[in-house]
């Protein structure tokens, strides 16, 4: 297509949004016709024949629901075709450039003339044209997705940042993971693009850390080094204060102020939980004593309670190989831990809950000093927690609690970050209707959708041991959860050459965990002797 018939194509499309906008303008007429009928391949059409077809008020509202719907395909849409414009403009302008300019000066000239184009600053203007070059030349897949509105722009964005400092097989093969169903190991649950941005970094960026070419241990131990706290004053009288911790000690902090802060609450407390995490970390860093926090109300001395376990104290200097002289989180924090990796024989990185793959070494720390601050919880193919225990029992059992923490990670709902630590797990069938205290019969969302989904007419879909719940809404539509990328443990070698010789209708790999090729069914665990 040449640059005029582009630029034909672009004004026509504008007439179209143009009508579109009138159409919706118009009334809940148009709005019925425009959504439905515009977006054809809408996988709820037969509920909307059925359901709706007699409700004009729900016919109404799911018009506007498609339109959206359709609106963000179309977003999508638009931002492929800025990509190509900008690395399309890029390149020309690199071929019109004087052999004199400078790389630098061209570099200069590109970016200001794209940024006064489509009226944004020359920051925003050399991110895109930098990110167009990476979708236009290194990430095919992505772009694709981008153009065929599977994926929004702001997935695009991500990706293009998740597989920066990516050689290009890894790069690919991140791409691959998420965006391509038929790659050897895809990922779990729901679409890249029905996950919200936010939540797909979350994702890309786990596997990022498992699969980088430089190990995560050498990676933090550069990176540790630059820990720092921060200062920005802002509006209001109020400031901002961060910090730039290991994970384990963030994620132990973060962990601590909400059990802290859940132990204040009560019917005198007006506080919400963020407030009361902002208060809790100033007391503890100006007093030095949590326990001058006093509860909203009250008149006397208030005592907080939290999970808490052993100290210890981690060594360290200048290097930061052990963040300092920092002792380990007092915090209840989940964390996972390959056996293998555990016992020194592989290096796989371990998993902390809330935030994904650490060092190895950090958590060998974590377990050492955590004491009873940690649930440990090893992933072993040949053991694990009871998962059913029918309806003999109505109370959820502590095995059954940590599985839930395992298999759903966060709150079930759709895009919520709401971390496992801070939800309480409820019966998808409720008890006095049947229901069971079996993991397929449980979910833990946060307080806010445990609320909506008894107030709010939304309704958790069925789990599985291995897959949280997804939801339906009161239009009757329905959404995947998300579901966290589990990756078989990595065997050492001298260990699979000795199973092998043990074991040989067995075929085993370090990098896939087990094979069955003969014997037992493809993948299943041999019986341990």
């Amino acid at each position: 297509m040449g640059n005029r018939a582009a630029v034909e194509a672009a004004e026509a499309v504008c007439a179209s949004a143009a009508a579109l906008l009138a159409a919706a303008k118009a009334g809940a007429d148009s709005a019925a016709v425009v959504g439905p009928a515009g977006f054809s391949g809408n996988a709820d059409s037969a509920r909307l024949a059925g359901c709706a077809a007699d409700d004009p008020l729900r016919r109404e509202a799911d018009g506007w629901l498609d339109t959206l719907a359709l609106t963000a395909r179309l977003n999508a849409q638009v931002a492929a075709v800025a990509v190509h414009a900008a690395a399309g403009y890029a390149g020309m302008a690199q071929a019109l450039a004087s052999p004199d300019t400078s790389d630098r000066a061209q570099e200069m000239a590109v970016v200001a003339e794209v940024a006064c184009v489509l009226t944004v600053g020359e920051r925003t203007a050399g991110a895109l044209l930098a990110e167009s070059q990476a979708l236009t030349t290194d990430l095919p897949l992505t772009l694709s997705a981008l153009q065929a509105g599977a994926i929004s722009w702001q997935h695009a964005r991500v990706m293009v940042d998740e597989t920066g400092n990516l050689d290009a097989s890894a790069a690919q093969a991140l791409e691959a993971h998420f965006l391509d169903p038929g790659a050897e190991n895809p990922a779990r649950g729901c679409p890249a693009g029905e996950l919200v941005a936010s939540r797909f970094r979350h994702k890309a960026r786990i596997w990022r850390e498992r699969h980088h070419p430089v190990s995560i241990e050498k990676r933090h131990t550069r990176s540790v080094a630059d820990r720092r706290l921060e200062y920005r004053p802002d509006r209001d009288g109020m400031a901002w204060l961060s910090a730039y911790l290991p994970a384990d000690q963030a994620a132990g902090i973060w962990n601590r102020t909400t059990a802290d802060a859940r132990a204040l609450q009560g019917p005198d407390e007006d506080r919400t939980m963020t407030q009361m995490r902002a208060d809790i970390t100033a007391t503890l860093l100006l007093c030095g004593d949590a326990d001058t926090l006093l509860p909203a109300g009250s008149g006397g001395t208030g005592e907080m309670a939290s999970q808490t376990g052993g100290g210890g104290t981690t060594g360290g200097g200048k290097d930061g190989s052990a963040a300092g002289r920092v002792p380990s989180p007092r915090a209840q924090v989940l964390l996972t831990v390959p056996l293998m990796s555990l016992l020194g024989a592989t290096a796989e990185p371990a998993m902390l809950d809330g935030f994904g793959p650490i060092p190895v070494t950090m958590a060998r720390r974590l377990i050492a000093d955590g004491a009873t601050s940690f649930h440990r919880v090893l992933i072993d193919p040949r053991d694990g927690a009871p998962l059913e225990i029918g309806r003999t029992s109505y109370p959820v059992t502590k095995a059954q609690r940590q599985w839930l923490r395992l298999r759903d990670g966060k709150c079930p709902f759709p895009g919520c970050h709401n971390q496992s630590l801070d939800n309480e797990a409820d019966h998808l069938l409720a008890w006095a209707h049947g229901g069971t205290t079996g993991i397929t019969n449980l979910a833990q969302p946060c307080p806010k959708h445990h609320k909506l989904r008894h107030t709010g007419g939304w309704t958790p879909g069925p789990a599985t041991q291995h897959e949280p719940p997804g939801w339906i809404s009161p239009t009757g539509r329905r959404y995947a959860s998300e579901q966290p990328d589990w990756e078989p443990p990595h065997w050492p070698e001298d260990l699979l050459e000795d199973l092998q010789l043990h074991l040989p209708a067995v075929s085993f790999s370090a990098g896939t965990g087990l094979h069955a090729f003969s014997g037992p069914p493809q993948g299943a665990i041999p019986v341990d002797p």
